[in-house]
């Protein structure tokens, strides 16, 4: 199966929450349990340069196993600490046993913030 695509608007100054939720082919939600995740953000694909990491390894990303759902929260204050761009993303989970599995990909934008 190939990663699913979508475009991420991140406001600065606003805390960015999103939760995926994973199902089969029969719409039944895919047990977690096990599973570490990250989501890397980056200008350009060939950049060395997180823009922003959410990742099961710095609590940004939770990942709810028998619920299949990844929940993914950057608050309001490192979000104000970004700068307004344009970029790519992706997002992959790893297996207890190691497998690794991109879920979805695309691009993002940092909206400035003018109410301060």
């Amino acid at each position: 199966m190939s990663a699913g695509y979508h475009h991420f608007i991140i406001e600065q100054g606003a805390t960015f929450a999103q939760t995926l939720t994973l199902k089969d082919a029969n719409g039944t939600l895919i047990n977690l349990t096990g599973f570490t995740g990250s989501m890397h953000f980056r200008q350009n694909p060939d950049s060395d340069t997180l823009v922003l990491d959410i990742s099961t390894t710095n609590g940004r990303m939770v990942v709810n196993g028998t619920e299949g759902t990844l929940v993914c929260t950057v608050s309001a204050t490192d979000t104000s600490a970004l700068t307004a761009t344009d970029g790519v993303f992706d997002c992959e989970i790893t297996s207890g046993g190691g497998i690794v599995t991109r879920l979805i990909e695309g691009t993002y934008s940092i909206r400035r913030n003018i109410s301060r």
